[in-house]
């Protein structure tokens, strides 16, 4: 009986030792090499021209406090700013690297220098690079590839495994957060009530946003493989479908989450500090319009 529980509570220790091994985060030079290979900063970059337009949705959808047209110049200029590549990719790296161990970045690493994985990853870059017009039509059924059963299957299937509607739906909320968090920040107020507000909102609304995404979502990664033969797509889902690849896919998501998350916060501080310097100015013009109050002599 003693040897037996030893050698169960050896075992147990094995693998703990083995998960913790795994589980270990890489460097930041390693997971650059994956990053490299993954065309992220690609993607992220084919994206970023589209954002100011984006966050200036963001602000014109708020009708209870609509801004006028020099704010909404304003946040465009704020956008501008912040969304880029080099505010974006060192917190993205770090979360990338923090996500990811020795054996998915082997195993990563293998599969995008196969041919199957070099088309993916310019399947994606082409989908990153395509016009808002663009994706909108495709995800509304309007750009649609010839395709079969089977193809609507596997797509379905690879929408599931990359976590398409999840993440794009982080990516969104994250944003909104991020924004609001900034821009109470720029505008000297307590960031803390804004961001769990914002945080609440998020979650409450989440599910319901992902489900009504999914079709939208699959119908753009079906648009995006659609030169993608049969065969590499089973191989793509077989990769994603495997431990390495959740794991991938994992910190992927990550690494977008944390690099969407600081240029957002720096787009909302920096419209903080623009609007409160263009309430400053009307404030000041608006004394300055005004007739100094007329003097009442005391009576005699």
């Amino acid at each position: 009986m003693y040897n037996t529980r030893m050698s169960r509570f050896a075992f147990l220790l094995s693998l703990a030792v083995m998960a913790n091994a795994v589980a270990a985060p890489v460097d930041i030079d390693t997971a650059a090499q994956l990053y490299q290979a993954a065309a992220i900063r690609e993607q992220v970059r084919a994206s970023l021209g589209s954002m100011p337009g984006h966050i200036r949705k963001l602000f014109q959808g708020n009708t209870s406090a609509p801004l006028s047209d020099t704010q909404l110049a304003a946040v465009n200029v704020a956008a501008v700013r912040a969304f880029r590549i080099d505010v974006f990719e060192a917190p993205a790296l770090s979360a990338f690297a923090s996500n990811l161990d020795a054996e998915t970045v082997k195993k990563a690493e293998a599969f995008l220098a196969s041919e199957e994985g070099k088309r993916w990853v310019a399947a994606d870059v082409g989908l990153a690079s395509l016009s808002d017009e663009d994706a909108d039509k495709i995800m509304n059924g309007d750009m649609a590839p010839a395709s079969t059963p089977q193809r609507n299957v596997l797509f379905g299937k690879l929408e599931r495994a990359e976590r398409s509607a999840e993440s794009t739906i982080q990516i969104l909320l994250t944003m909104g957060t991020a924004v609001a968090l900034g821009t109470a920040v720029g505008s000297g107020m307590d960031p803390g009530p804004v961001e769990e507000r914002a945080r609440k909102s998020g979650e409450a609304s989440r599910q319901t946003l992902e489900e009504n995404m999914r079709e939208p979502m699959r119908r753009y990664v079906a648009y995006g493989y659609r030169d993608l033969s049969d065969s590499d797509l089973k191989h793509v889902l077989s990769f994603l479908q495997s431990a390495a690849g959740k794991q991938y896919i994992s910190a992927y998501i990550a690494s977008l989450d944390a690099g969407f998350h600081a240029m957002g916060r720096r787009c909302g501080e920096q419209l903080g500090e623009s609007l409160r310097e263009l309430a400053m100015a009307q404030l000041a013009t608006e004394h300055g319009d005004r007739e100094p109050p007329a003097t009442v002599k005391p009576h005699q």
